[in-house]
């Protein structure tokens, strides 16, 4: 078997709208099609031994262990490949379930889809479910634990933390949209000029100065004796001669930990003698070279969680240890306290594992210990200087233990500090009573406090901590979206695109857009090129100016990543026409109809699609969608368009020369179509149609008329707005037309433009597309013999795998096919195509270069408009 492809798709697919975290896998069975597992002896057992917990996948048998009998009766290794991808995840602590193996249009070659939760694990997953197969068809060994180790350790790396992943997921259920900045903890919540940020519990909102003030231990400590809050006795040593005399002043035992330091790294606790007290300051000050010196006070660790200045969570912590039995050493009690089943590898469970480092030898050594020794019975013996749930350390929910007092001790710290999300580390007996009844203490106040030892205690009740994060970054009517335009189709993405965009920042709004031709916010373009993919749909949602966002959603970047936003607002397709058709698995337009309808089924429920009426595979798509749907159509006497006004649609028709919208029998006129200037004086009839459609979803936003028709009037097509879309130059003796028709449809466009235009010689510089069917270059080759007098072929920049003369020769085929006589000429280079014809040009010309390459099309035409102009 052979994978010929791997891709993961981050947002609504063709596959799935609502589960967006797939991975899509084309894999070539090459001989093994001829093998489904029924016909390979001993595979149903070598399976069932190897993953015994796959009884529970249903398969479409819909019952326990519906998987295994489908391999019993013989199903083709593509589906098992995609059952085996979801159970290693599984087992790796990612449970996951969702997955479809379908066959293409080539015979052996399957797209295998499943879910993931992180994408580097699921990319991890194809292959290894591949290799299994292969060695439970060979009957060979495979060490599938290692796999798995590896998923989790690749998990690790990647993932969110706890306190980010806890903070996304309550985002999550509020409906709030996310967006991962990088690859570390940095997160986006919201879009556009309604995000807010955070890393860790670090929000946006936080204080850098009280985020300082908290990592100087010494200075937080200053602050709360100012503020009468008690805090150990102590001081800070940089050398020997500071600790002795920091001792003399506070006496053992003492508490050594680095100033700057965290997550109890550096620290030595309970140091009752010179010598480990001189170690202890060694040791610090690998961490920061001012070290800080306590007493140490007796009692428990606690933590008291602070966020907006009010307590959430408090937690009693514990280092990592184990009880002795009189029997078992302490190597025994570790491995034995490992197998809890809620400890796991990092942050997999409620519990991580217990690893033995410096730390725990240090402290055995203190002991006079060894790993080999036999604590006696009931003995707690402590693995771990500090009480993080990181190196194996528990918690204890005591939040609704705390007496008033040290609750508003713990806010006011808070407010003292200014930090919005606060962590109080506590050393007393219990929290029960006043701290300054029982002697208890403040030890530090962190920034960035980690959630989990609330979020998962290992006993007592579980404290949702990232609520009142959320509650605090979006307080109630707080949105955290930008109003969505997403704008799909064959022909007219861009034109309509850039229209409606033109009819939002007359209204006021702050509008960020893609095109085919690059990514705009108000007007000024930040990225050049074909942006109409998720990527950058995403650099829109992700910019703090944007107010509101229209968005090109083009094929490709469907099928290569799917959509780059959760949902939108008003979806539109233009129309679905003959185009890329026989890439990637799209072979006919019911299969691009599939792709196009991934935009309109991320509508919000309550959102409008927006649908050609006039286009039967629209149509179609209609019947599946569950929000609310508009329609636009050139003709509103047709039997579609009249059934539609019957049931009381809201339908944009172009009627008696005008835009108007129809809802049932009425109308509201909104401007005539030869005063939009997009129309070519409504001579471009495929423009009344973006126009429609821009117009459609201007007023189901909630625009007036009146500025709509405003908008409508003061867009001009031209070279800067609309670059490539009917952009006429008009030179004294002949005019120049630029347009990116590039597929059967968009000619019969153009077509229908120029049988309205007069002129003396209609000239077409037309090139053949590499990666379209032959019918569809010859198709395209007819149609511009039936419209030119005079045909220029020349060649495109990217063949596409095809040769120059293959190409060509389609072209001379498509031009005889037309049965019109029509003279032609091969220039291969573009600009030396455009300069000949502009060149050669007789009076009343009318030349028509259909481009892909426009920005160089332009800019040739513009040097000889200028040329002509100076000379005049």
């Amino acid at each position: 078997m052979k994978i010929l492809k791997i891709q993961a798709l981050r947002g609504p697919n063709i596959w799935s709208v609502q589960r967006k975290k797939l991975i899509q896998m084309r894999l070539d069975l090459e001989e093994m099609e001829q093998f489904p597992t029924n016909k390979i002896e001993g595979f149903r057992e070598r399976i069932e031994a190897m993953f015994p917990t796959m009884i529970e996948h249903r398969c479409s048998e819909g019952c326990r262990g519906g998987f295994f009998s489908r391999v019993e009766r013989g199903t083709w290794m593509g589906h098992v490949i995609e059952h085996i991808a979801l159970e290693i995840q599984t087992l790796a602590g990612m449970e996951t379930g969702f997955g479809r193996t379908r066959e293409t249009k080539t015979p052996g070659v399957y797209n295998v889809v499943f879910s993931y939760t992180e994408e580097n694990v699921g990319l991890f997953a194809a292959e290894s479910a591949v290799a299994i197969a292969e060695s439970l068809i060979a009957g060979t060994e495979y060490d599938v634990e290692a796999d798995i180790q590896k998923m989790r350790e690749i998990r690790e790396r990647v993932r969110l933390g706890p306190s980010t992943g806890s903070i996304v997921e309550e985002a999550v259920a509020r409906d709030i949209p996310w967006i991962r900045l990088g690859t570390n903890s940095l997160v986006q919540l919201g879009y556009g000029v309604n995000q807010m940020r955070f890393q860790a519990t670090i929000t946006c909102k936080t204080s850098n100065i009280a985020v300082d003030i908290a990592c100087n231990k010494e200075e937080t400590k200053r602050m709360l004796e100012l503020a009468s809050i008690p805090v150990a006795s102590g001081g800070i040593c940089v050398d020997e001669e500071d600790l002795e005399n920091v001792i003399k002043k506070i006496g053992y035992p003492i508490v050594i930990k680095p100033l700057d330091g965290n997550h109890g790294k550096g620290a030595s606790i309970n140091v009752k003698k010179w010598e480990d007290a001189v170690a202890g300051l060694a040791y610090a000050k690998n961490y920061s070279r001012r070290v800080i010196v306590e007493k140490f006070i007796t009692g428990f660790d606690f933590r008291v969680l602070i966020i907006d200045n009010k307590l959430v969570a408090a937690a009693k912590r514990e280092p990592a240890h184990v009880k002795g039995d009189g029997t078992h050493t302490i190597q025994q009690l570790i491995e034995e306290t490992n197998k809890d089943p809620r400890r796991g590898y990092g942050h997999e469970n409620v519990l991580t594992q217990i690893d033995v480092d410096r730390d725990t030898t240090d402290l055995l050594e203190k002991l006079g210990y060894t790993l080999e020794t036999v604590p006696r019975k009931d003995e707690v013996v402590y693995l771990k200087s500090t009480a993080n749930l990181s190196t194996g350390g528990t918690s204890v929910d005591v939040t609704d233990m705390m007496h008033p007092e040290n609750i508003f001790l713990c806010e006011r710290i808070s407010r003292v500090i200014g930090l919005d999300i606060c962590g109080v580390d506590i050393m007393a007996e219990n929290l029960t009573q006043p701290l300054k009844e029982n002697g208890g203490c403040i030890l530090e106040v962190n920034a960035a406090p980690g959630f989990r030892m609330h979020l998962a205690p290992s006993e007592g009740l579980p404290r949702n901590v990232a609520a009142p994060v959320i509650d605090m970054l979006y307080p109630p009517g707080k949105p955290s979206r930008i109003p969505i335009i997403a704008v799909t189709g064959t022909n007219g993405k861009t034109t309509t695109t850039r229209l409606i965009a033109h009819i939002v920042k007359n209204n006021g709004f702050k509008v960020g857009f893609t095109t085919s031709d690059g990514i705009y916010v108000q007007n000024h373009m930040m990225e050049k090129g074909d942006t109409t993919g998720p990527i950058s749909a995403e650099y829109i949602l992700k910019d703090p100016t944007v107010e509101f966002a229209v968005l090109e959603t083009a094929r490709g970047g469907i099928l290569r990543a799917g959509l780059g936003f959760s949902r939108c607002d008003i979806g539109i397709i233009t129309n679905i026409q003959e185009d890329h058709l026989g890439l990637n698995d799209i072979d006919t337009l019911d299969d691009l109809a599939r792709v196009k309808a991934t935009v309109v089924k991320s509508i919000k429920k309550d959102g409008w699609a927006i649908l050609n009426a006039e286009d039967e595979y629209c149509m179609k798509i209609a019947k599946d969608l569950s929000c609310n749907i508009a329609y636009f159509s050139m003709d509103e006497n047709s039997a579609v368009a009249k059934q539609l006004a019957k049931e009381g649609k809201i339908v944009a028709v172009y009627e008696n020369g005008f835009i108007t919208i129809k809802k049932g029998e009425w109308k509201i006129r909104v401007e005539r179509a030869t005063h939009v200037p997009l129309t070519l004086g409504g001579k471009a009839k495929f423009m009344i149609a973006n126009v429609l459609a821009a117009t459609l979803a201007a007023y189901l936003q909630g625009f007036k008329t009146e500025d709509i028709s405003l908008s409508l009037q003061t867009f001009i097509p031209s070279a800067a707005q609309t670059p490539g879309r009917m952009n006429i130059f008009e030179f004294k003796k002949f005019k120049v037309l630029i347009d990116f028709a590039h597929n059967p449809a968009g000619y019969r466009g153009v077509e229908e433009y120029l049988s309205s235009v007069e002129a003396t010689k209609k000239i077409g510089i037309i090139a053949g597309v590499g990666d379209r069917r032959d019918e569809d270059i010859k198709e395209c080759a007819t149609i511009a013999a039936r419209m030119f007098d005079h045909i220029i072929i020349r060649q495109e920049k990217h063949l596409r795998g095809r040769t120059e003369e293959e190409i060509n020769n389609l072209i001379m085929e498509g031009i005889a096919a037309s049965g019109k006589t029509v003279t032609h000429e091969i220039i291969t280079k573009e600009v030396e195509a455009l300069k000949h014809a502009i060149s050669s040009a007789e009076d009343g010309s009318f030349i028509t270069a259909l481009s892909d390459v426009i920005t160089n099309a332009i800019e040739v035409v513009q040097d000889y408009l200028d040329k002509e102009n100076e000379e005049a």
